[in-house]
């Protein structure tokens, strides 16, 4: 099945929006001192690309920048469990940054999905 690749500059860019709308409801909703200053923002993307993915496909930035992770068996929607697979796998930041001949990396590997364009 062939995809329309999506080059590292736009992947880093989804993230990169994703990562500042998190730090942003970090900073809001977590009260300084409370112990979780510095996790709350890995908690918080953790949620949001979860939800998300699993819900329309994209984290918020992926949509922003006319992204959207399918199925790379068929090109369906991604299964709630693809959705947690892959952001617990970015999450670990390794995974995501290591990519195979196609351009996908490990997590999109492991969860059997890949990123196109819209």
């Amino acid at each position: 099945m062939d995809f329309v690749k999506v080059g590292l500059g736009r992947r880093v860019a989804a993230l990169t929006l994703d990562w500042v709308m998190c730090l942003a409801l970090a900073t809001i909703a977590t009260p300084k001192g409370s112990g979780l200053d510095h996790l709350m923002p890995l908690i918080i993307f953790f949620v949001e690309a979860s939800i998300l993915t699993a819900l329309q496909g994209a984290s918020a930035g992926q949509r922003i920048l006319r992204m959207k992770i399918i199925r790379f068996s068929d090109g369906g929607q991604v299964t709630p469990l693809q959705a947690l697979i892959r952001t617990t796998l970015l999450c670990l930041v390794v995974t995501a940054v290591t990519f195979d001949e196609n351009g996908r990396g490990i997590h999109e590997r492991a969860s059997g999905t890949v990123l196109t364009r819209m």
